[in-house]
């Protein structure tokens, strides 16, 4: 097994760190993982994104030029990644601030309220955890209680605070995205 993913969003919208917790989460599960986070002008409003893989098997290169599955928060990640996703693959994307059709057929959408959620849950920075939660169901890469002992495991104390209200935005976007059919 081998995913290669892309999360893409404004800068703020918690992007990298979706993929951070990720990637700690495949990690701590014992598989060989590459995070790379792009910082450039998403520090100004831009958009940010990074690339996680997973593999059981050594990974060759980190680069990801077509991935097996996308996380996007904005129109411009939608725009960019859509075409890129490997046939087959899947994109979870935020339906909440997304206006944009999908356009393709060969490719499985999973559209999450991410912004709405996170809302409801009282935090619109909780919008990452929410598709994360929908991506990690919709794909199957790793268990949602593997991703959810990540962050309790690699939160930063000074952000403990926020770690049960992220539990329930990560359980609440796996309720909103169909399982991987095996």
């Amino acid at each position: 097994m081998q995913e290669e993913m892309i999360f893409s969003g404004f800068g703020g919208q918690g992007a990298l760190f979706a993929g951070m917790v990720l990637a700690y989460a495949g990690m701590d599960s014992g598989k060989n993982v590459t995070w790379i986070p792009s910082y450039g002008p998403e520090m100004r409003g831009g958009t940010a994104h990074t690339t996680v893989i997973i593999s059981d098997e050594e990974i060759g290169s980190p680069i990801v030029q077509r991935p097996s599955a996308a996380l996007v928060l904005n129109n411009p990640s939608m725009e960019k990644y859509e075409p890129l996703v490997k046939e087959g693959g899947v994109l979870v994307y935020n339906s909440s601030l997304i206006s944009i059709t999908p356009r393709r057929t060969d490719i499985r959408y999973v559209p999450v309220p991410a912004s709405d959620v996170a809302n409801e849950l009282g935090n619109v920075k909780m919008a990452n955890m929410v598709a994360l939660g929908a991506l990690v169901t919709a794909t199957g890469v790793l268990s949602l209680e593997a991703v959810i002992q990540a962050l309790r495991d690699h939160l930063p104390e000074s952000k403990h605070e926020m770690l049960e209200p992220n539990v329930q935005a990560l359980r609440r976007g796996a309720e909103l995205a169909e399982p991987v059919v095996a």
